[in-house]
């Protein structure tokens, strides 16, 4: 921390987070810092999860408007975003089917594709499901780490009142107060990286099943033919103009 930051001036209060960090010296400055990187770390995460789960939720409102209308698989991927996870698990079923029969080694059409289909869904779940780890590793590492700090200004009171000879309110304030204050903040970073994990693993999980009831239908779209898709809702008719009044 820059030593112009720990200059005591007239009037200001002794007990805040910068005169703690000034009395904490080294250590405290550092848990500081590992505490505020975790903090970044879980904004960064949450947003740009969020932006990929809208982002993946919208596709899926495509496919209900616009994909199953579509004459054949290849027709309706076409309408999809060229990005879409949807699409890539249409591609990647229609491209399996044609490599089935270049295997040598006889594999059934259904479990090829199966697996194909399952492949492609793990890929994108995989891709969603980044950086939860560190979420779930900030939750549950953080209030130890704020707790680290807390031992350190416990530690320092301890040999201030031992230096002193007598445990006064003036000797004991700053240590005590910074012990208190990184426990604050071990909890204020632990919390929200808690409620972001759970919340962005239950979008994660809706997400999937709705890619797995998606994937189930194009597998038996190909291996039909074409002949079995699922009931979708039939697009909204056109009101007819209204007709011009007779003349009398």
């Amino acid at each position: 921390m820059p030593a112009s930051m720990c200059v005591k001036e007239e009037g200001q209060n002794p007990y805040g987070l910068v005169p703690a960090l000034c009395e904490g010296g080294i250590v405290s400055q550092i848990t500081f810092l590992v505490l505020l990187i975790m903090f970044i770390g879980t904004l960064y995460i949450l947003f740009t999860k969020l932006f990929e789960q809208n982002k993946v939720i919208s596709q899926g409102k495509a496919v209900d408007a616009n994909f199953w209308r579509a004459p054949t698989l290849a027709d309706g991927a076409a309408k999809l975003e060229k990005n879409s996870a949807y699409r890539q698990v249409v591609e990647d079923g229609l491209r399996a089917n044609e490599e089935h029969n270049k295997l040598t080694d006889p594999v059934e059409a259904h479990d090829w594709m199966h697996g194909t289909l399952e492949r492609s869904q793990n890929h994108i779940n995989s891709k969603l499901n980044g950086g939860l780890a560190f979420l779930a590793t900030v939750g549950s590492t953080a209030p130890f780490v704020g707790l680290f700090g807390t031992v350190i200004g416990i530690l320092r009171a301890l040999v201030k009142i031992g230096a002193s000879g007598q445990a006064s309110i003036d000797t004991v304030a700053g240590p005590v107060g910074e012990a208190l204050i990184m426990t604050a903040i071990g909890l204020i970073v632990a919390v929200p990286a808690v409620l972001a994990f759970n919340w962005l693993q239950s979008r994660n999980k809706a997400i999937a099943r709705r890619l797995s009831t998606f994937s189930n239908d194009v597998l038996g779209s190909i291996m039909s033919g074409g002949q079995v898709k699922p009931a979708v809702a039939a697009a909204p008719a056109k009101a007819a103009p209204a007709a011009a009044p007779k003349k009398a």
